[in-house]
């Protein structure tokens, strides 16, 4: 028979291992769905399917590639594309050939300041498009320093991790799960509220762009997460109460799912204001 301290250890395994997959699949679909994530597109030029990959977010510091895995000699493309939002007219620019491919490039614009922009094919005399009926959106963003933006992403992830893992130990009743809590709490403090407006700074030039400043999702969101597991915390001070930070874990888990930079900063090209929550 299988004794007391062995079910622990096999349930402490199961909590670690579940913490694992869901904090891999949470941080893989919030990468895939977000509107920095480059959209995957599938096309038929006259009998030729293409993957085109076409980004959606950029440096400022220079222009962008936007490449085309084309090798058809009798395919030709356009770029065509206009800052956004606004109803100016559209530029064109042709694809060159290039090692593997076609290649154009879209000019660098401020911090925060958005092209859209999509490809038209021409083969045989005919002209097909690509994303006219929905245009990509690309976002520029002035450059993040590593010192900055790796230790954020390890804390964030480890926050996430962490999160699940006190969730799960506060459902399987172990009382570890306030220790968790409270190392959540403090990744989530220092790679949230303390980093993420550093890197805030840098990539767009304000600190903080979320309530009561604005309406950007991933400052809100953090902010969210981070009162979560103040409440947490302060409900389990002087007594075990898991189901408070079983609520913070899922709280976490449901806000961190959300595509990350959505309703993020945004240069308005007429008055060359940034504003949040568009």
């Amino acid at each position: 028979m299988v004794n007391q301290r062995t079910k622990k250890r096999l349930k402490i395994l199961f909590i670690w291992v579940g913490a694992i997959l869901i904090t891999l699949l949470a941080a893989f679909y919030q990468r895939i769905t977000g509107p920095t994530y480059p959209k995957k597109v599938k096309t038929d030029v006259y009998g030729h399917k293409f993957n085109l990959s076409l980004p959606t977010s950029y440096s400022s510091s220079k222009d962008c590639e936007v490449f085309l895995p084309v090798r058809d000699d009798n395919i030709k493309a356009k770029l065509v594309y206009r800052k956004y939002p606004t109803n100016d007219k559209w530029d064109t620019v042709s694809f060159i050939y290039a090692p593997g491919g076609l290649a154009a490039t879209l000019p660098k614009q401020s911090a925060a300041g958005k092209l859209e922009y999509y490809v038209l094919f021409k083969a045989y005399g005919k002209t097909i498009s690509a994303t006219k009926q929905q245009p990509v959106i690309i976002r520029y963003k002035d450059d993040v320093p590593a010192w900055a933006l790796v230790p954020h992403v390890i804390l964030i992830f480890l926050a996430m991790l962490l999160s699940n893992t006190a969730g799960l130990m506060a459902f399987f009743k172990f009382e570890k799960a306030r220790l968790y809590s409270l190392i959540t709490f403090i990744l989530l403090l220092l790679g949230g509220m303390i980093l993420g407006p550093i890197i805030q700074k840098y990539a767009f030039g304000d600190f903080w762009t979320g309530v009561p400043f604005g309406w950007d999702l991933t400052d809100n969101k953090t902010l969210i997460a981070f009162l979560a597991w103040v409440v947490a915390l302060l409900a389990n001070r002087r007594k075990f109460r898991p189901g408070y930070i079983i609520a913070a874990a899922l709280i976490t888990l449901i806000i961190f799912s959300i595509p990350h930079s959505m309703f993020g900063s945004e240069l308005n090209h007429a008055t060359g204001t940034v504003t949040t929550g568009n």
